[in-house]
């Protein structure tokens, strides 16, 4: 029997009035008082329509490329609408599990898709693509699996005639962002997304990147509507491109990692919970094998996670867990074990 997966539930979805938000990976305390003021301030250039230019010059910048190469998105969402439009592929393959918008955009503009599911330990093993894909996509950090796949196998998977592209929405959750392919010009067809939402703090604001070769970035463009990245986005973008910001995202970076590594240690205390893989991102794939309703059980407790059976690859006894602060954490594992 073919499962079926709701590509389109999203983890905003379980939260709710008198919940504690362990659903969603958007950084607490964000976004920075900073920022705040930077957005509010381009609110006084709202009546002119949006340019682009500074942000992307910011981006190339950042990224040492040069600028017809940068495409900033409404968020990274929209980067797989404009994938979808502006390719032609004849054999897509997404690999899962993973966040559903580019399988979801690819379905909708008319794209057979394949699906590589990983097993095990999450770790992607390039033999299993097909040779004839040629358009892969992959994530790194992958959500929900939080894993990060290091930067010389997902370069295996680049060729003439094949889009790569990697979801990079997460890389900066981890100090130096290792395993970033976003510098990586040398690459065939290589198209690297991000995301500000997740770090920043920005998911209503919907900012995001693509870096791709000059000819498949035009076509990205060429794919948008006039105008789809507001004036406080294209704000936030050369904001957060900054030395002091990126240096500031590698503090919270090293925060985390130590919120994450509480998590895990905790989580490891309880029976009947399994971690999957080794995390290296905003949040902890977790599975409770045998019971498909802790989900629900921590949600009667006050506790919204996130549930797995949307991601193709999982079922209902996953969960994935947002980092949060370590009180946040000890709550969760106290009310997991009385559900255990």
């Amino acid at each position: 029997m073919t499962v079926q997966y709701d590509l389109h539930h999203h983890g905003d979805a379980e939260v709710g009035p008198g919940l504690v938000d362990l659903a969603v990976n958007v950084r607490t305390g964000t976004p920075p008082h900073w920022l705040r003021e930077r957005l509010a301030a381009s609110l006084d250039d709202v009546a002119a329509y949006p340019d682009a230019a500074r942000a992307i010059a910011a981006l190339a910048a950042r990224h040492d490329r040069p600028g017809d190469e940068v495409v900033p998105t409404a968020g990274g969402a929209e980067a797989f609408v404009l994938l979808a439009r502006a390719l032609r592929p004849r054999h897509a393959v997404v690999v899962h599990p993973q966040f559903t918008e580019p399988e979801a955009a690819l379905v909708a503009a008319g794209h057979a898709v394949d699906r590589v599911v990983l097993d095990g330990d999450l770790r992607l093993d390039p033999a299993a693509v097909p040779e004839s894909a040629d358009l892969v996509v992959v994530g790194n950090p992958t959500n929900p699996t939080s894993v990060r796949h290091p930067a010389a196998v997902l370069a295996r998977l680049a060729r003439p005639g094949r889009t790569l592209v990697v979801d990079e929405a997460f890389i900066d959750t981890a100090p130096g962002e290792p395993d970033a392919l976003a510098g990586r010009r040398d690459l065939p067809g290589l198209v690297v997304l991000r995301s500000l939402t997740k770090t920043w703090g920005l998911a209503g604001l919907r900012v995001g990147y693509a870096l791709a070769p000059a000819g498949l970035a035009e076509g990205l463009r060429a794919a948008a509507p006039k105008w789809s990245v507001s004036t406080p986005a294209l704000v936030a973008l050369e904001a957060c491109s900054s030395p002091a910001a990126r240096a500031e995202a590698d503090e919270a970076a090293r925060a985390l990692a130590a919120d994450r590594a509480h998590l895990v240690a905790a989580l490891a205390r309880v029976e009947g919970i399994e971690v999957r893989a080794t995390p290296a991102a905003s949040f902890v794939l977790a599975r409770t094998p045998g019971r498909a309703d802790v989900r629900e059980a921590l949600r009667a407790r006050g506790l919204a996670v996130r549930r797995g059976d949307t991601f193709p690859g999982l079922d209902t006894e996953h969960v994935r867990i947002a980092v949060r602060a370590p009180e946040i954490t000890d709550r969760l594992v106290a009310a997991l074990a009385e559900t255990l």
